[in-house]
């Protein structure tokens, strides 16, 4: 009886512990196919959010992979560094 109550505790404890850590920030990395996560993120700070995700509109998207090819980039990384230098705002870079 102890040792599953043990058992018990120690499940909520990790639990909580899972659902109470830190989310994790988008790292940069050194071939800048995370440039997408690192500008969004950047911008999410600095100006409070995005927008509305592609799909919560009735009308299709071209979606962020679409875009990318639309403006001669690779891929989500290259649109995001691409946007970074347009966007204006100082706290984003990649």
């Amino acid at each position: 009886m102890r040792t599953r109550s043990l058992a018990i505790a120690g499940v909520l404890g990790l639990t909580a512990t899972l659902a109470l850590a830190t989310p994790a920030v988008a790292a940069e990395s050194a071939d800048g196919s995370n440039c997408w996560g690192v500008v969004s993120a950047q911008a999410a700070r600095s100006d409070g959010g995005l927008g509305s995700h592609s799909s919560s509109f009735d009308e299709p998207r071209l979606g962020i992979g679409n875009v990318a090819r639309l403006f001669g980039v690779d891929g989500p990384g290259g649109l995001g560094s691409l946007l970074a230098s347009l966007d204006g705002n100082d706290a984003t870079s990649c």
